[in-house]
């Protein structure tokens, strides 16, 4: 009887998730490795963030994933090391070997070595960061209310460092947030105080899209209140202000880090295994100096002609490249694989109600167009039918009340050891 080829994967987002999905119920053995037990929809953390949509409309627990799967099993663990030599990979729990390993770890933000932002200010990469940054900022209000007074300017002033899709899009929630709904929460507060800054290293936001897009983009953060400051550096954050290389100061309690990701690299793998804090991979995605370990994703740097300076670390590029190496894993020959090449389909953003831009290879637009071609790819982007009515219904009220019912304060209790 034929022995199945065991393949592991560590990590559960848009590239492992996708490669197990090309992989299920094929004559492999597979297990995906992950330290949380769901998948979750990225580009939609910043609606939990805003208290628009629930965390579990974009979270999908891998075990239901592969509830009928006869070939893929899960195990909920955190990755400390691989021993390439062994094929061994050794997690908190236990220790699995494999025949073909696939790292597909993803990035983590990037504070740039900067501990004082990493430990005060607020990313955004996973579901407890969204849910953070709710909370957080929720209760900074309900503690303004308390205090009756604007006792400390950090309280009123919301700092987005990082230009990107992420940081517009929070910037633009944000403010209608401050408009539409803050005002009707809070109806003794004066919400013209309240100030959201983004805070941008370049001169126009969304710098890797069009200049149509960065001029439009910049036209509707104006348009919606938000304090664009270009062409600045966030140099410090001690918790109360934000210091800015320029020498200006900005008090905030409400800091989130949008500038930038690196890397979830695990441990061991020498040095020159890594460009740029990602695995450097062949074209068809094989790590550099192995025959049977694969990176795919934003942890993977494929050098090719198109782009020599390695793929962008979005979504597409991770799907597509789980997809091309999972067709290979079912070839025959090594000699029938297929090499990898990166195919941009464009990019898009929204900025509130009405306002996005959308780049695509052969049309540019922006406006309510480019809003509902956001809305609806997001929408058909989500995994299951349930959480794509469950989100269309959140927007649809949103839409037509200027407001949402999900600004739930979620806190972990606090053990009281004090006795009784």
């Amino acid at each position: 009887m034929e022995t199945r080829e065991k393949i592991i994967i560590i990590g559960g987002g848009f590239a492992g998730l996708q490669l197990a999905k090309t992989l299920n119920n094929k004559n492999k053995k597979v297990i995906v490795l992950d330290k949380v037990n769901h998948h979750m929809f990225q580009p939609l953390f910043y609606q939990v963030a805003c208290g628009r949509i629930e965390p579990s409309n974009i979270s999908f627990p891998f075990r239901k994933i592969f509830q009928n799967s006869r070939n893929t099993q899960f195990r909920l663990t955190e990755v400390k090391e691989i021993i390439p030599s062994q094929n061994k990979v050794i997690t908190d729990e236990a220790e699995f070997t494999y025949d073909k390993l696939i790292i597909a770890t993803g990035c983590k933000t990037n504070f740039f070595g900067n501990k004082d932002l990493e430990s005060k200010a607020f990313g955004m990469k996973n579901t407890q960061e969204a849910i953070g940054i709710r909370n957080h900022v929720l209760l900074t209000f309900e503690k303004l209310i308390l205090e009756k007074s604007r006792s400390d300017d950090g309280n009123w002033n919301i700092v987005i460092v990082g230009s990107g899709p992420t940081g517009v899009e929070l910037a633009g929630a944000f403010s209608e947030m401050k408009k539409e709904i803050l005002p009707r929460d809070y109806p003794y507060m004066n919400f013209d105080n309240l100030k959201i800054n983004l805070v941008s290293s370049t001169e126009k936001p969304l710098a890797v899209m069009s200049p149509e897009a960065q001029q439009k983009s910049e036209q509707y953060l104006k348009e919606l209140g938000v304090n664009f400051m270009s062409g600045e550096y966030v140099t410090d954050y001690d918790g109360d202000k934000v210091f800015l290389k320029s020498g200006k100061q900005i008090p905030s309690n409400n800091v989130i880090w949008a500038a930038g990701v690196v890397g979830n690299v695990v441990d061991g793998f020498p040095a020159e295994k890594l460009m740029k804090n990602r695995y450097i991979v062949d074209r068809f995605n094989k790590v550099k100096g192995y025959d049977n370990i694969y990176a795919l994703g934003d942890i993977a740097y494929m050098e090719t002609p198109k782009y020599p300076q390695g793929h962008p670390q979005v979504a597409n590029v991770a799907i597509n490249q789980a997809k091309n190496l999972g067709k290979n894993f079912l070839k025959k020959n090594i000699s029938e694989w297929e090499e990898y090449e990166y195919k941009d389909k464009g990019s898009l953003a929204t900025i509130g109600k009405h306002r996005a831009v959308v780049d695509l290879p052969f049309i540019k637009f922006q406006g309510f167009l480019a809003w509902y071609f956001w809305m609806f790819l997001h929408l058909m982007l989500i995994l299951s039918v349930r959480n794509k009515l469950a989100i269309f219904f959140n927007w649809m009220w949103s839409y037509f009340n200027k407001d949402s019912s999900l600004r739930l304060i979620i806190s972990p209790n606090k053990k009281n050891n004090t006795e009784q």
